[in-house]
């Protein structure tokens, strides 16, 4: 399986993260990729190849131009004030305030940020930038032939929404190429997020559109982040009514559960009637990732890369989760090797 992958994520390198009431050095680091890649080449997986640039003009197909050149802008915003720490939003719009966006980029951090782990540190927007670059030349891959493609995205995208960054995530790399393949000519695609947390940015995007279904196996966001986002009863507006479908589980979910809800997302998806998937790869379901309560085993990820690939289709894997640094390298290829093989 061909391989997408950049040095650039190497410049999202925070040492900031708030996490259990304190600062710690974050969980979404510059490691989990590269433990991933040296997997790949260890297992002779296929080629790793870079990617091509793509401009702004794919992203602002499915983000908000305000928050792109928020993100753009906002490192350098935050430098000019004269803090000492990285960015850190502390103040946000809650109900019954004013939604306006403040010229400070400490309210502007508010404004666009939907939780206050993630921080905006040097070289943050460049990564991001290139890990939709990432994503984009692994589904133009698929459109030039190429039947499945893993884009090794770092930082990961699916907490990104229309006009919200959080949850390590700035830039949504799996929406934006699955709007990729809707503008060139794809009918109808299908978003599989099997990250262990809702990818609420995801769910957002496509929540009102019919030619894009969304359909993700999580945490129950009544003990899981996002928290405000993921329930079951949650199912598409508008046009998406219908398509949209959220799997929360409980603690201590195991493969038994969770493959039961695969299945069923599996069949789903061949109702919808999808000409290519873009699977949101998280590994954060494994049994010992330290921010996560599912209890999947590395076996479990090489099952249900096959159970992925019975749908048949031209597939894209996107890089999302996964904090278990030592096993995610592994995990993460087990699901490859399941669908090559499973294929």
């Amino acid at each position: 399986m061909l391989t997408i992958y950049s040095d650039a994520h190497k410049l999202r390198d925070s040492r900031t993260e708030l996490y259990g009431g304190e600062l710690v050095y974050p969980h979404e680091r510059p490691t989990r990729a590269q433990f991933i890649l040296d997997r790949i080449l260890k297992t002779g997986l296929g080629e790793v190849r870079g990617p091509n640039e793509y401009g702004t003009v794919p992203i602002l197909r499915v983000h908000d131009a305000g928050f792109v050149a928020f993100l753009e802008t906002a490192w350098d915003e935050w430098s000019k004030t004269g803090y000492n720490g990285e960015a850190i939003p502390t103040c946000w719009p809650a109900r019954r305030m004013a939604l306006k966006i403040p010229h400070h980029i400490e309210g502007k951090l508010g404004y666009y940020a939907l939780a206050s782990e993630t921080s905006i540190s040097p070289g943050t927007w460049e990564a991001a930038l290139a890990a939709v670059n990432v994503a984009l030349t692994g589904a133009e891959s698929i459109e030039a032939g190429e039947h499945a493609v893993f884009s090794l995205c770092r930082p990961p995208g699916h907490h990104a929404a229309m006009d919200m960054y959080g949850g390590y995530c700035f830039l949504n790399n799996a929406a934006i190429s699955a709007q990729y393949f809707i503008d060139r000519g794809a009918a109808r695609v299908a978003v599989l997020d099997v990250d262990f947390h809702h990818g609420n940015g995801s769910q957002d995007i496509f929540y009102q559109r019919g030619d894009v279904a969304y359909l993700s196996l999580h945490g129950d966001p009544l003990d899981a982040f996002p928290h405000f986002l993921g329930y079951a009863d949650e199912t598409g507006m508008g046009e998406g009514e219908g398509f949209n479908f959220n799997y929360p589980m409980k603690p201590g979910t195991g493969y038994d559960l969770w493959g039961n809800a695969l299945n069923d997302a599996l069949e789903n998806i061949r109702k919808f009637g999808a000409e290519v998937l873009v699977v949101s790869l998280g590994v954060d379901t494994f049994a010992t990732d330290p921010i996560s309560f599912f209890k999947l085993k590395s076996d479990d990820f090489t099952t249900y890369g096959a159970a992925i690939a019975s749908l048949g289709l031209p597939t894209h894997f996107v890089m999302e989760g996964g904090y278990d640094i030592d096993e995610i390298g592994l995990n993460t290829v087990n699901v490859l090797q399941g669908f090559e093989n499973g294929g």
